[in-house]
């Protein structure tokens, strides 16, 4: 079995590319020639150079393929146009390239978020049959993306996959509020409700959406299946810190001024933007895993404390906290 991973040098990428191995496959990464590589330049990998920008590289790269994971994204940019240049026209242009140069794979699999389908805006978790209703412009590229790959499923086998929150080892988003609150410091702009996902238990679901049939032409939330307040993930944090944490209260309404100077100084390289702040506003990001636990067999293994600790031990062992 031959696997193609885009985004393989990122977070998510780079675990599904370890369990990926684990499991028996023969990996290929699609990788950029500005791609840091240090998560995967040990693995036992076929390094292949493309981008999903330039179709041609990409007809090459399918090739032989059994499998694609197409998880390469953009979560972060100061500008609308960059969202739908990586988000919307890559899928397009690796859509296209299965079809025309491996038009007899396997599974197509599609990491999208719940950011394409927005928040509940009642409390009620949102699932698979909610209709889509994205407000930040990171979802709306998105839900454009999964467009083009659902319109591919009458040709190639499709799954789409969407996560709420990730936070595992070597993500950096998380990485943000640990800094923060290894400082005291819990910034609060009023009570909110999360769905969240240990990295670990969203690589099983996504490979588990692959070794079942069912999951053709399906798409998935992939959640722990529990609701979590943000001040629940500030204090569990702090605790595994050892550290006293102070409220520092944000008024919503100043949010998108503070983001807009954060940007300034971070480019596109911070979770704090505007963009981001879009989303914040709304108090409820609950996803149901029900039909995933149902049809896939998924069941999340790592609870919120035993997750964040593992986590923070590998901020502290590579010297990030």
């Amino acid at each position: 079995m031959k696997a193609l991973v885009t985004g393989s040098t990122g977070f998510i990428g780079s675990h599904l590319v370890e369990a990926l191995i684990a499991s028996g496959y023969n990996v290929r990464c699609l990788v950029r020639s500005t791609s840091d590589r240090r998560w995967i330049e040990s693995l036992c990998v076929e390094l292949v150079n493309g981008d999903c920008l330039d179709i041609d590289t990409l007809k090459e790269s399918v090739k032989g393929c059994d499998y694609v994971f197409h998880l390469a994204g953009l979560t972060k940019a100061c500008r609308e146009e960059d969202f739908y240049c990586v988000n919307v026209k890559g899928t397009e242009n690796i859509v296209n390239a299965v079809l025309q140069a491996n038009p007899d794979i396997k599974r197509f699999v599609f990491l999208s978020s719940q950011a394409a389908v927005g928040p509940s805006f009642n409390g009620t978790p949102v699932n698979e049959s909610t209709e889509p209703h994205p407000v930040s412009v990171y979802g709306r590229s998105k839900l454009e993306a999964e467009k083009i790959v659902g319109s591919a499923g009458d040709r190639i086998p499709v799954t789409i996959i969407r996560p709420p929150a990730v936070y595992g080892p070597r993500d950096r988003d998380f990485y943000f509020f640990f800094k923060l609150i290894k400082r005291g410091i819990f910034p609060y702009w009023g009570r909110s409700q999360y769905s969240l996902v240990y990295i670990d238990d969203l690589i099983n679901g996504i490979i588990l959406s692959v070794e079942n049939s069912a999951a053709v032409g399906k798409t998935y939330f992939i959640a722990d299946m529990e609701i979590h307040t943000n001040e629940e993930i500030a204090l569990t944090i702090a605790k595994i810190l050892g550290r006293p944490l102070r409220k520092v209260r944000v008024p919503r309404a100043i949010m998108p001024f503070l983001a807009s100077i954060g940007e300034k100084f971070t480019k596109d390289k911070s979770i704090f933007n505007r963009d981001k702040v879009r989303e914040l506003h709304y108090r409820y990001w609950l996803c149901d895993s029900t039909l995933a636990q149902k049809e896939l067999g998924y069941k999340p293994a790592v609870k919120l404390e035993d997750g964040l600790k593992w986590t923070a031990d590998w901020y502290k062992i590579n010297r990030w906290l």
